[in-house]
């Protein structure tokens, strides 16, 4: 199928992208990689009057920052050219680890991070990975700029705190403390399919091995990133040995509230994700063992 017609705009400046959102707001859509968009458009699960294409804004929009404290990557940053980048794998080996299992690299080629982020698919692995790692969402528009965490930024299913004349600009990390160690692990039926479950994990660990700090995000069991609290809770001030990543298992078994589809049944989705977490923190353990071998 085709989209159906629609006004194509192509601004150069930020403030003439700005300005076309605040004049058409609703009946418009920003263009950036346009791996999820497109498809959209082409099956007519949505149709709009004005397409804003903002591939040619200048600005440096196309170019991660790596600076001393933060990481930010803003909104015409390819996934692959964060994949390939060894200056991003050395700050946030666990965004690396993630981009590797989205789709394949022909989407991954085109596709942004901030654009998939702004698609808030649930199943995706870039919204709990940002939700692991307490991102903030920096959104723009005429009237101004508002900063976000992940947990106001999404909202529902497909669903985030944008307004229909605002974008999202750029994704800003804190440079993660020495001594946080960090793993993303998923399962899906196909390579390259959104995975039936997914985790994003960074922990902080002292030289004993004892965690300080947890943040554990899963993907694909509710309508937004779901972060586990209980997990955390139990990994906090203890050493990840066997019994505790069994106890762990259990809780995050007991906490995830997944709903049954075609591909998977809720029962199954709450298993899988007990797996990967424990998975996940027994790698956390493996990278902090090996640290200070």
């Amino acid at each position: 199928m085709k989209p159906g017609r629609f006004a194509y705009h192509a601004p150069r400046e930020l403030d003439e992208a700005l300005a076309l959102l605040k004049e058409y707001g609703d009946e418009a859509k920003v263009l950036a990689g346009g791996q999820s968009l497109m498809p959209i458009l082409n099956f007519r699960l949505t149709q709009i009057e004005h397409l804003i294409d903002i591939n040619r804004l200048g600005g440096g929009l196309d170019e991660p920052r790596v600076e001393a404290d933060t990481i930010t990557i803003p909104a015409l940053v390819r996934q692959r050219q964060v994949e390939r980048s060894a200056a991003m794998a050395r700050a946030l080996p666990i965004l690396t680890d993630a981009l590797r299992v989205v789709a394949h690299p022909q989407i991954r080629n085109r596709g942004t991070i901030c654009g998939s982020l702004a698609h808030a698919d649930p199943a995706a692995e870039l919204p709990s990975v940002m939700a692991a790692l307490d991102a903030r969402f920096t959104i723009v528009s005429a009237d101004g700029v508002r900063t976000l965490d992940a947990a106001e930024f999404f909202v529902f299913h497909l669903t985030t705190a944008l307004d229909a004349e605002e974008m999202l600009l750029e994704v800003t990390i804190d440079r993660p403390p020495e001594g946080t160690y960090s793993a993303f692990h998923e399962f899906a039926t196909r390579h390259g399919d959104f995975a039936l479950a997914g985790v994003a994990v960074t922990c902080a660990l002292d030289d004993a091995g004892v965690v300080t700090g947890c943040r554990v995000a899963a993907a694909g069991i509710a309508p937004t990133p779901q972060r586990l609290s209980a997990v955390e809770g139990l990994a906090t001030g203890n050493r990840l040995d066997e019994a505790l990543l069994a106890e762990i298992d259990a809780a995050a078994r007991a906490e995830a509230d997944p709903t049954s589809d075609i591909h998977a049944s809720a029962a199954y989705r709450g298993r899988l994700t007990g797996v990967l977490v424990k998975r996940a923190l027994a790698d956390v353990r493996t990278q902090q063992e090996a640290a200070h071998a």
